[in-house]
């Protein structure tokens, strides 16, 4: 059975920003990784709630909080840095980005995305992940990479309904 993820509860979601950054300097340390200040600022934006964030949103936060002219294309290199590294995911429904939960290790990701609040919670369920390369290898297809999202209502949208 799965325990409440994070996201669901009430928590102090500064302590996951923080918690965050912790690992990403920990994790590029080890792999001789460039974790530049826009990378690292491009994280903390990411991580600053649960919803998934866009590129464009990011920008926006970096020229009005940051006073940074950073143009469309360096975000999307600090954005593919953290992607390649494992240290955000793409919400390809939503053209957006959310922080990985378990940098520290490679896996495929699977999502529940609330679609009233757009909040986003990762789950890491390995079953769901061997069971799509089971289906797939069945009629001939070999995954190369895989996001599952669904799409649904969360507790606190549920409970305002």
């Amino acid at each position: 059975m799965l325990k409440t993820p994070i996201a669901s509860r009430p928590h102090d979601h500064s302590h996951c920003v923080h918690s965050a950054l912790s690992e990403a300097d920990a994790l590029c340390a080890r792999q001789g990784l460039r974790l530049t200040a826009l990378r690292r600022r491009v994280l903390e934006l990411v991580w600053q709630s649960h919803k998934p964030l866009g590129a464009y949103d990011i920008l926006a936060v970096l020229s009005e909080q940051d006073g940074r002219r950073a143009a469309p294309p360096t975000v999307y290199r600090a954005l593919d840095f953290l992607l390649e590294n494992g240290l955000v995911h793409r919400i390809s429904s939503l053209n957006a980005f959310i922080g990985c939960n378990h940098p520290e290790h490679a896996h495929q990701g699977q999502f529940l995305i609330c679609r009233v609040c757009h909040a986003a919670i990762e789950l890491e369920q390995k079953s769901i992940s061997d069971a799509i390369i089971a289906c797939a290898r069945d009629v001939g297809f070999v995954v190369e990479g895989q996001t599952v999202e669904v799409v649904g209502l969360c507790s606190g949208c549920q409970g305002a309904r």
